[in-house]
């Protein structure tokens, strides 16, 4: 019983795009590309990890050890080569309050359910809905985002006061002149070097270039040891020093649940996002296995828990990479940088990996979104607005959440307004209603409102050809208009019904069914006026 079980989910698993090399195939210039880019997404990846531990309170070695852990697992087995995934801070601000008021433990035995449901979720295939999210949702997102990772970087000009609060003063004077000065030395490099070289991506020269500046004239600016030291060693098995009862789950649950929604929305995201620049698709329910994987891996080995990132991700695709390889690369690089060669990579300015950035914020923004707002649909353009601003003030998950209830809305709003019906008698005297436009619960008063019953003649014939009975309140809507019908001493009869339409009423028993009058449907009935119920006709 248990192997059928596991083979029956085994079954309901999408086989990964496991590919090591593209279409074109293996060449020593493409893993040239893939290395090289996947060593740029680390170097960007460390003050990130570091940032986001200190927003949720935590040692920054967690934030590295989710980085390493989360972006080696999805590497392997995610749904989509090129994403980059490791510690977020829409993870990270989630976590803050159980990390204050419980622990670290707590929040170790919250990231392994997490993990797990997100699991759950691919076995389940639920990762498809994510196609119900509607485009101008998806340009409020990368809008928002890209707003978000700016604003993100701009606490990297502050001097750091401890590792314990990672803030401090702003810089000012010379030390600010000079921040800026190197940030834009970086834009610069990324901007103008694909014109004069790709042998060495775009975002790992401009590092490289205001690197070596920076160390060479020793100037006095922020870099990655200000914010924390990033030595340690391997991470360690751990089972979260929990109580396992229900009063611990009681206090996990919740954060684990939101936890595992936020970062499933965002990875699920930036995967369409990937996919469009790399032009594939699918792997929606793998990328949920990939991550609940690697998460319960990062609960049971001191991370913090994390998604898909869309900033290093972007990094990635724009750099080259295309291919597992470089995000696995990417990991294990950020491994060596914490065992080995932590005094090296602490030089690294910070300026520099603002300015890498800052360039990722420009090409994520859809800058022609603000072109077409004055183009597009009047709630489409608030929908990309509010998005925007709702991932700017609150966090992702909720801002996609209110962009897909307001699209749907507007959506179930614009189809009530579309039932009408044209009327026509018949030789024999019975009034016929062509309805057309969908029936359900936002047009059912319109609907009611097509019907003259107190004028109309004792047979009445709905035609549904052009129209279909989609919920509960739809039928509700016939049964009420049948019983003005019978109150009057009329008849009703149904025409058209579609097949689930017509299936749709008999499950909800508001049909006996046994006529061949209209055998393209199969259905032809009427409101017996005697039996008060719809009947044959």
């Amino acid at each position: 019983m248990p192997r059928a079980l596991l083979a029956a989910f085994a079954s309901r698993i999408e086989k990964p795009d496991l590919r090591w090399m593209p279409d074109e195939g293996f060449s020593l210039g493409r893993l040239r590309i893939e290395l090289l880019s996947g060593l740029t997404v680390a170097l960007a990846l460390v003050p990130e990890a570091v940032a986001f531990a200190f927003v949720a309170d935590v040692n920054p070695l967690m934030g590295l050890y989710a980085a390493f852990i989360i972006g080696l697992v999805t590497a392997l087995i995610g749904g989509r080569p090129g994403m980059i995934s490791g510690a977020t801070g829409a993870i990270a601000v989630v976590i803050v309050s159980l990390v204050m008021s419980h622990g670290v433990e707590y929040l170790l035995a919250a990231v392994v359910l997490m993990g797990l449901i997100q699991i759950v979720v691919g076995i389940m295939r639920w990762g498809k809905f994510i196609r119900l999210v509607p485009h101008p949702v998806m340009l409020g997102f990368v809008n928002g985002l890209a707003i978000v990772i700016f604003l993100a970087q701009l606490t990297q000009f502050r001097v750091p006061a401890s590792a314990a609060t990672g803030g401090g003063e702003w810089l000012s004077g010379l030390q600010l002149w000079t921040m800026l000065g190197l940030v834009a030395l970086t834009m610069a490099v990324i901007h103008f070097i694909p014109r004069v070289t790709r042998v060495v991506p775009a975002p790992l020269a401009g590092i490289l270039v205001t690197a070596v500046l920076v160390i060479a004239f020793g100037l006095d600016v922020p870099r990655v040891g200000d914010m924390a030291s990033i030595k340690g060693e391997l991470p360690v098995f751990h089972i979260p020093a929990v109580p396992f009862t229900w009063e611990t789950l009681k206090i996990v649950l919740p954060y684990s649940v939101i936890m595992a929604a936020v970062g499933l929305i965002e990875s699920l995201l930036t995967l369409n996002l990937v996919g469009e620049i790399t032009g594939k698709r699918g792997g929606a329910s793998q990328e949920c296995i990939a991550q609940g994987t690697a998460n319960v891996l990062t609960g049971f080995f001191g991370g913090m828990g994390g998604c898909a990132m869309i900033g290093q991700s972007m990094i990635n695709v724009k750099s080259g990479g295309r291919t597992r390889i470089a995000a696995i690369f990417a990991a294990l690089c950020l491994l060596g940088f914490i065992l080995f060669a932590s005094p090296l990579i602490e030089q690294i300015p910070l300026a520099a990996l603002v300015g890498v950035m800052f360039m990722v914020v420009i090409g994520t923004f859809a800058w022609n979104s603000i072109r077409i707002l004055a183009k597009v649909p009047l709630i489409d353009a608030f929908v990309i607005i509010l998005v925007t601003v709702v991932t700017v003030f609150e966090d992702l998950a909720v801002a996609v959440v209110v962009g897909v209830i307001v699209s749907a809305l507007a959506y179930a709003w614009n189809n009530a307004k579309r039932i009408h019906a044209k009327a026509y008698a018949t030789p024999e005297g019975a009034k016929v209603y062509q309805i057309q436009g969908p029936l359900f619960f936002g047009s059912t008063d319109g609907f009611v409102e097509l019907f003259d019953p107190k004028e109309d003649p004792s047979t009445v014939i709905v035609d549904f050809a052009d129209s279909r009975v989609v919920d509960q309140s739809a039928l509700q809507a016939i049964e009420a208009l049948a019983a003005k019908y019978e109150a009057e001493g009329k008849r009703i009869q149904l025409r058209h019904l579609s097949r689930d339409c017509h299936r749709l009423l008999t499950r909800a028993g508001h049909l006996m069914i046994d006529s061949d009058d209209d055998p393209d449907y199969a259905l032809a009935v009427d409101y017996s006026v005697k039996t008060g119920i719809l009947g044959s006709h």
